[in-house]
Formats: structure tokens, C-alpha cells, sequence
């Protein structure tokens, strides 16, 4: 396997999770933020370089418009965030791909900007997409403010008061990003660019970096519009409300195919996660430590869930049912209990496969959070370098056997019947996003993507089944060049084992949300919000420390933020 997750030693007394229940889209559905998320990756690089934020520039009027830039060094090299503040009409106000005006606009720039530079952005940043950008803007952002609570912490900063506890609680966020395009995107720089930049190697390392400093510009701005409407009586957030405010984001359907598109990717942020749980299974004891760790986190995380509504009524009941389940358990982490069992972390996990898929991964999560930085070095085996290439020397009877040993769930399906096709995947021509339609009542088909994996699989063993087992995988393509693709994926296959979703995509039963949390929990984001089974809400760095604590390194709250 040629990326970094080979630099993982897998010791073969770790029993890790067999990917044909890691890679349903429904436990993937359930995924919470571990230690291993990218922005938890990130704060511990801020605080073990000792980062500190300035703000060389804070042009804003009365009313919180206007350019600010803010400044740090990572790994021997300056970072700048360049915001724009703009005046947004209520029409205009849409969390929608499809909107081309925002409230607010960024830039994470490579460097320090000069006024030339700053120009330049300030005429196309919030133009976004329909702007020009060039190598050294390294990811562009834009973000709506939560009006009703923007409006709310302002008013109550003027008047002298700190926001009250409820109203913390029920957002959490100041601003919401609906994009952070990185990676080349509109002609900003190419990954290659950061690839090997310390601080910011691993994956969405500045995308992360931009939204905490995006977050910096929140409180900043909101205290600037309060304190210019009543600079007498005007107070700063205190730090517990400043931490628990984080960033919104609202993410939709054109993430959801990235998983499917990046399968040695994927491979390595789920072997890292599986790898770490597996770790913590196989201690034979708790010590004394561990099992304080232990309580406090089962503690944490029933106040998270007694903190997490949402307005979905399916993951509502979802999140009742799991804080009824975690209540009930408590029972289970009674430390005079676990020292007398043996494997007492691999004994609950065990127990843990009478509850709800929800309940498990939550208690994987948390025993990944008890063991610390023990952990830690896996993070550096979350990049690829590439996505796998071909094998053509691989003999046919080596391929029959990747097969069988990793899609049978492919070779299962049914497509003869209409529910196994009831979708498609396509590309909006308006925006160059991913979308996903109903096969027998929109357009489009014609124009599919091939996300249909499973479809894929079973061709390619329909025309493997009459050739010989000595034949090389060249000379098959050679006959069959459209399985090409399929080829490819299966070969990933051999040592990545959790490179694929094993579940159509294609299918009636298949969710996009369930893609989207599990990316979404990799990148740390929590508060989870769906509005639907195609887009959802979030908060990232809530509970983080800010640009003032940032020396200190995690918070308490890091994993799962409660207001306490």
C-alpha cells in the first residue's frame, strides 16, 4: 500500500471491526468526532508550536463592515485569514450552493497580504465562485450570520450582559459557513501546495485551520458591533460563552459522493479510527486513571445528549432513545466491576451489541477519547498521497478472490428489481455539484455518475466468469476496457480493506445524510442538525479553545461540547 498509512503497525492480536459492519451506510449514519478528527489534529499542532493569532488589520464600521486580516505562523510559515463584511439584503440571505451573495467572505491566504493583495481579494472573495483566484489563496470561504443570535449576543454585549445560558445552548454559532473549498477549487492552490507544509500535511488541515479563525472573527465582530452601539456599557464575552461559540456550517449533497470517489482515502481515516479502538480492546485492565477518564467522559457525554436537539423528528427519536440507553448503561462502568473483569474495554464492547447502532458507535468514540494521546501517532497515517493504481500484471484468479473476500455485499443485490435503482447520481449544470435523482420520474440518466459501485462489481463478475484464471488483468481490460474502473477498485481492495461503503448507492434505502455525518464526524463536527435526508447543519470548534487559550492545547470539551 503505497501512502502513509503504512507507516501503522497492526499488531495481529487487534481485533479490529470487519469492514461488513464498519462500512454500512447506516453505522456510518451513526458516526461521532474522536480524538483522530482533523480539527482535534489541528489544535494539538497550534498549541505544540505555541501558535499566536495577530490582527494587523481591522477596518470595520459602526454597523461590523468592512476587511480584517489575521496572522499566524505554522511550521515556519505565515498564514493570513482575509475577511470581508458585507451588507446582505433578508432576500438575498440563503444557505443554498445556488446563492451568490453572503454576509461574510474569506480567504486563507499564504503569506502576509499587502494592500495590493488585499484589493484584490476584497474584489473577488465575495464574488466566490464567480471570482479569480490565484496560488497563493490556499481555501476560500463564505459564511451568513445566524441573524435572531447575532442580533441577541450584540445587544446583550451592549447592554452589559453575557448571553444567557438557554440561548447559548440552543445555537452555538455566530456565523455559518456554506462552503470551504480547498484543494484547487476556482483556481486557488493545488493541494501539492500544503502536502508536505508542516501543520498542515494532514487532510483539511488549512479547510480546518480557516474555520477556526473564521470563529476568531465571529466573536470579534460581534463584540465590535456591540460595543459601537454602547461603548459605556459594553462588556467582552467572559471565556466560558466565548468557547462554547463555534461555527455553523451547512453542508448538502455535493459532499456526500466524496467518500465513494475517494476509496484509499476513506480506507485510511477509517483504518486509523479502527485501529485506535482496536488499541484500547486490547488492554487486559483499567487502571485506576483510566477508569476516572472513564466516568467523566460517560458524563460528558449524557450532557452532550441532554444538550443535542434537533428539529428532524427521525434523529430526534434517535437522540431520545440513545440518552435513555446511556442512562441506563451507566450501570455498566462501576469501577469495582471492571477491575475485576479481564479485557473489561473488549467486555463492554461486547455488551455494547444489544443496543443500538447509535449507542455503539457513541461508546467506540468514547473509549478512543478515554485513551488519550496513546492514539495520537495514527493521525499521521490519515493522508493519501494518491488514490491506488492499476495492477494490470494481477492474474484473473487473484482478482476472482478479491472479489469474493470483499463484495459479496455487491455480488447480493437484486438489481433486477426497481428499488435497487430507484436513483442517480449526476452533475448539476447550473453549479458543477453532485446531485441525486429519481430514476423513473426526473431527467438526467443519461447523464449518470458511475457511483453505482455495486452494479459495477457484478458486470465485471459476469464477464470474468468464462475467462481463464491465468489471465493477466491487461489482457481482460484489453477485451473489456469499461470495467477499467471497477478493476482498479477492487484490486484497492487487497490493502484497503475499508476503502468501500458496502451498501448500494443506488437504492431507494440509501440516505446521503448517512455519508455526510460520517465525513462530517472525521472532520470533529458535532450538534448534528439534518434538514432533510440530503442536507444538514453542524458546529465545528465548539467547546475549542480560543486564539487566547490556544498555547494550553485541548479543552475539556473538545470531544463533545456541552454548556456546563
Amino acid at each position: 500500500m503505497n501512502n502513509r498509512a503504512t507507516a501503522i503497525a497492526t499488531p495481529p492480536e487487534l481485533a479490529m471491526r470487519s469492514p461488513d459492519v464498519v462500512m454500512r451506510l447506516r453505522r456510518m449514519g451513526a458516526s461521532f468526532p474522536t480524538r483522530l478528527s482533523f480539527l482535534r489534529s489541528l489544535i494539538r499542532r497550534l498549541a505544540a508550536s505555541d501558535a499566536t493569532v495577530r490582527r494587523p488589520l481591522w477596518r470595520m464600521d459602526d454597523q461590523g463592515f468592512g476587511d480584517a486580516v489575521y496572522t499566524l505562523e505554522l511550521g515556519g510559515n505565515d498564514y493570513s485569514l482575509v475577511a470581508f463584511s458585507c451588507p446582505l439584503p433578508d432576500e438575498q440571505r440563503s444557505d443554498r450552493v445556488i446563492a451568490e451573495a453572503w454576509d461574510t467572505s474569506f480567504v486563507l491566504y499564504d503569506g502576509i497580504p499587502d494592500d495590493a493583495e488585499i484589493e484584490r481579494l476584497r474584489e473577488n472573495a465575495p464574488r466566490q465562485e464567480a471570482g479569480r483566484f490565484g496560488p497563493r489563496d490556499l481555501v476560500l470561504s463564505r459564511a451568513n450570520k445566524s441573524v435572531r443570535f447575532f442580533e441577541y449576543v450584540a445587544d446583550s454585549l451592549a447592554r452589559g450582559r453575557q448571553p444567557e445560558r438557554d440561548r447559548l445552548g440552543e445555537v452555538g454559532y455566530l456565523l455559518r459557513t456554506t462552503a470551504v473549498y480547498g484543494n484547487g477549487k476556482f483556481g486557488i492552490a493545488d493541494r501539492f501546495v500544503l502536502a508536505e507544509r508542516e501543520g498542515l500535511a494532514g487532510p483539511f488541515q488549512a479547510e480546518m485551520l480557516t474555520v477556526w479563525l473564521i470563529r476568531e472573527f465571529s466573536h470579534d465582530l460581534v463584540e465590535h458591533v456591540a460595543r459601537c452601539r454602547a461603548p459605556e456599557s459594553f462588556v467582552p464575552l467572559a471565556p466560558e460563552p466565548r468557547r462554547h461559540i463555534g461555527v455553523g456550517n451547512s453542508t448538502g449533497l455535493g459532499m456526500a459522493p466524496f467518500l465513494a470517489n475517494h476509496p484509499q482515502l476513506l480506507n485510511n481515516w477509517v483504518f486509523a479510527r479502527e485501529t485506535a479502538l482496536a488499541r484500547v480492546r486490547a488492554k487486559r485492565c483499567l487502571h485506576a486513571v483510566s477508569l476516572d477518564r472513564l466516568a467523566e467522559l460517560w458524563q460528558q457525554a449524557g450532557m452532550h445528549l441532554d444538550q443535542w436537539s434537533v428539529e428532524d423528528d427521525s434523529l430526534m427519536a434517535r437522540i431520545l432513545g440513545l440518552r435513555g440507553e446511556w442512562a441506563e448503561a451507566q450501570a455498566w462502568i462501576d469501577p469495582a466491576r471492571l477491575r475485576t473483569v479481564s479485557s473489561p474495554v473488549a467486555s463492554l464492547l461486547e455488551r455494547s451489541q444489544f443496543m443500538s447502532v447509535d449507542f455503539q458507535e457513541l461508546l467506540a468514540a468514547l473509549f478512543i477519547e478515554m485513551a488519550g494521546a496513546e492514539n495520537d501517532d495514527l493521525a499521521d497515517g490519515m493522508a493519501a498521497a494518491r488514490e491506488a493504481a492499476l495492477q494490470p500484471g494481477m492474474r484473473l484468479a487473484a482478482l476472482r478472490r478479491l472479489l469474493r473476500d470483499h463484495y459479496g455485499w455487491a455480488l447480493a443485490v437484486a438489481f433486477n428489481k426497481p428499488a435497487e435503482t430507484a436513483q442517480f447520481w449526476y452533475v448539476s449544470e447550473e453549479k458543477l455539484e453532485p446531485r441525486l435523482g429519481r430514476r423513473v420520474s426526473e431527467p438526467g440518466s443519461d447523464l449518470e455518475l458511475p457511483l453505482d459501485i455495486a452494479r459495477q462489481v457484478q458486470r465485471l463478475a459476469a464477464d470474468l466468469a468464462d475467462e481463464p484464471d491465468t489471465l493477466t488483468v491487461a489482457a481482460f481490460l484489453a477485451r473489456f476496457p469499461q470495467h477499467r474502473h471497477a478493476v482498479r477498485r477492487v484490486q484497492t481492495a487487497a490493502t484497503a480493506p475499508y476503502s468501500e461503503i458496502r451498501d448500494n448507492l443506488l437504492s431507494d434505502r440509501c440516505l446521503p445524510i448517512n455519508m455526510l455525518r460520517c465525513k462530517l464526524a472525521f472532520f470533529g463536527a458535532s450538534k448534528f442538525d439534518p434538514r432533510s435526508d440530503r442536507w444538514t447543519r453542524i458546529t465545528l470548534f465548539q467547546g475549542a479553545p480560543t486564539r487566547g487559550e490556544i498555547s494550553a492545547g485541548e479543552t475539556d470539551d473538545c470531544w463533545l461540547p456541552v454548556l456546563r
